[in-house]
């Protein structure tokens, strides 16, 4: 299969304004007799069923929260990200670009980077407007500060709760068009089948977590804007109903998975502190600004990190990076990190931790500046550690955090099943092999409110003469009896370990063998360890309680699925025979530990296709073509 990115013609600048002028339209009258099915209620979801709705589509919005405000764009802290040039320091739409793009390793379409940063622009207006919160300067304009990777200040913020406003934002705005009655919402409701009739997407299967109803719905388009998978690794920055089912699924009936072992691990988070934990606790990339990362100099260093002095602290990013220092890019920083705690000089109990020092800071800029800045951040890291940051340094450490990889999409964000679109997270366009701070939040708010709203009417405008699919139909009825018949399964294999054993044990292994770094020997034996814990989770799997209420059964579909993701994610990171971004393979870096990138052979974006249990899966390849940029050595020195 041939995949077409479908790109507009034109100049880098006029792409995306030569594709709206000439996309098909769909006349009001006919919008109403449009469905659309909604699948997350993050800022992707809310902010395009909101967006559709207003346009007069009829519009279901599903989420297995209690509510779309629970949806996992909450957590996230530090900004988002535009081009304004608000501080006059010589930011543009192109540096934006350029960032982007050098930031994921030159391993995403430049057409998609740079309408990303052609559009961040207005989602700060469009957010404002709505009543966003956003930090502001003594004269009301908004202030700005910088993230990782980027020498300039871009990122807006409202303190540490950027994700939380952002969403209440675009939930106030589904919330609107659900009380006109034009969006209906599924809560506490998954997806656990997508619908296919005649190659396009015609509907979903869902559970009702409350009931155990199994229930059909269908739609002349789907759209899946999910989020991530990153909770494959268990310990993560994830909620713990963070999972990759609904894209799975869809990848199962036909749609393309790209990217896939492009993780990004977070080098900001608090570090594990034993085996009871089920999740870890991230802490803003903000907090680099004025925060000073080091370990002791010496391995080993029993001390408390405030009693080391200045001279015996070894301050690696600002010597090995003295271009970005504590800013350079987050897959730099982490595996940095983990170099220097691999070498002995961890700190914190379990010496699996690197100092984050704002002494200097509070000392330049006085402590009311920095609990300006960060206060409600110092006061969840002394909530759940008992240490004042102000006064010694918090211990970080990285962790899985964000996937760069998804559903694969072309320009318009429509999957390789035909009415099926990705946003966010859930697809992996914007961010190659590494994403930059901040990007997140406007990748899934550009999504949703700025190209969806183009892009899904024009592939509707072909569907209006088509007939009316209804829930009648055979493949609605055979995708519920699959539905059924797994969950039929999962009850019945009465073993003795439960699904979070198996989702801790599959979490180790790729953390160890696919993690911040791989091999070809570890993720060989990833593979192969892989499809013995999977054989034993079909066997000895032990789900208590029945069909209606139950967690358990509800973990099972979603461990069954990382299982075979788990399984993809090896297989495209042994492939990739290079280094680039988050994919650090070790038989390819230079003698100081920097990624070797091999464009001569992998300039290229991987798409899986599911062949069927068991068959390894079919690589695809998209050429990545670079015009207007140069495919350099990636540098922050």
């Amino acid at each position: 299969m041939m995949l077409d990115a479908k790109i507009p013609a034109g100049k880098l600048a006029e792409k995306w304004d030569n594709y709206k002028e000439h996309a098909k339209l769909v006349n009001p009258a006919n919008r109403k007799k449009l469905d659309i099915i909604v699948v997350g209620t993050g800022l992707a979801g809310a902010s395009c069923a909101a967006s559709l709705a207003e346009q007069g589509y009829s519009v279901k919005s599903f989420c297995f929260q209690d509510t779309a405000r629970r949806a996992h764009s909450v957590a996230a802290q530090g900004g988002v990200n535009a081009a304004k040039n608000y501080k006059n320091d010589g930011d543009n739409v192109y540096r934006m670009f350029y960032d982007t793009i050098k930031g994921g390793d030159f391993r995403s379409r430049e057409a998609n980077v740079y309408r990303l940063a052609e559009c961040s622009a207005e989602l700060i207006d469009q957010a404002v407007a709505q009543g966003v919160p956003f930090a502001r300067e003594y004269g009301g304009y908004l202030n700005n500060r910088s993230f990782g990777g980027v020498q300039v200040s871009r990122t807006f913020y409202a303190r540490g709760q950027t994700g939380q406003q952002l969403l209440l934002g675009a939930y106030q705005a589904l919330m609107r068009q659900e009380s006109l009655g034009k969006v209906k919402t599924y809560t506490r409701h998954e997806m656990l089948e997508l619908v296919v009739i005649d190659g396009k997407a015609k509907g979903i299967i869902t559970r009702d977590l409350v009931s155990g109803q199994i229930e059909r719905h269908a739609a002349n388009a789907v759209v899946l804007a999910t989020g991530g998978y990153g909770k494959v690794y268990y310990l993560s920055t994830l909620a713990m109903g963070c999972n990759s089912s609904a894209i799975w699924r869809a990848h199962k009936k036909g749609a393309f998975m790209s990217g896939v072992s492009w993780i990004q691990f977070h080098p900001t988070c608090l570090p594990q502190s034993g085996e009871h934990q089920s999740k870890l606790t991230l802490m803003s990339e903000s907090l680099r600004n004025d925060g000073r990362i080091w370990v002791p100099k010496k391995p080993g260093d029993e001390r408390v990190p405030k009693d080391i002095p200045e001279e015996e602290r070894d301050y690696y990013l600002e010597r090995r990076y003295p271009a970005f220092g504590n800013l350079s890019p987050r897959d730099i920083s982490s595996r940095a990190a983990k170099e220097r705690i691999d070498a002995g000089c961890g700190v914190g109990p379990m010496k699996n931790a690197v100092c984050l020092d704002f002494s200097k800071a509070i000392k330049e800029q006085g402590k009311d500046k920095i609990k300006e800045k960060y206060s409600n951040l110092f006061s969840m890291y002394e909530k759940i550690n008992g240490i004042n940051a102000y006064e010694q340094p918090m211990l970080i450490s990285p962790a899985a955090h964000f996937t760069m990889g998804g559903l694969w999409v072309d320009y318009q964000l429509m999957t390789t099943i035909p009415g099926l679109f990705a946003l966010g997270e859930a697809n992996f366009a914007d961010h190659g092999a590494n994403r930059l701070g901040a990007n997140s939040l406007l990748q899934a708010c550009v999504d949703g409110y700025f190209i969806a709203p183009y892009t899904i009417p024009n592939y509707l405008a072909d569907e209006i003469k088509a007939d009316k699919i209804t829930t009648d139909h055979p493949a609605f009825a055979a995708a519920e009896n699959e539905v059924k018949a797994q969950l039929e399964q999962f009850l019945k294999i009465g073993g003795h370990l439960s699904a979070d054993h198996y989702h801790k044990m599959l979490g180790k292994l790729l953390y160890d063998k696919c993690g911040l770094s791989r091999s070809k020997k570890s993720l060989e034996e990833a593979i192969e360890e892989i499809k013995q814990l999977r054989a034993s989770f079909y066997k000895d799997l032990k789900i208590t309680g029945d069909d209606k209420v139950n967690s358990e059964l509800e973990k099972a579909g979603r461990v069954a699925d990382y299982l075979e993701l788990g399984e993809l994610m090896c297989y495209d990171a042994l492939t990739r025979e290079e280094s680039c971004g988050a994919h650090f393979r070790e038989e390819y870096q230079t003698a100081d530990g920097e990624a070797v990138r091999n464009d001569k052979d992998f300039c290229f974006v991987s798409a899986w296709e599911w062949k069927g249990k068991d068959i390894t899966q079919e690589l695809h390849k998209e050429p990545l073509v670079f015009e207007n940029v140069e495919l350099t050595v990636r540098s922050y020195k």
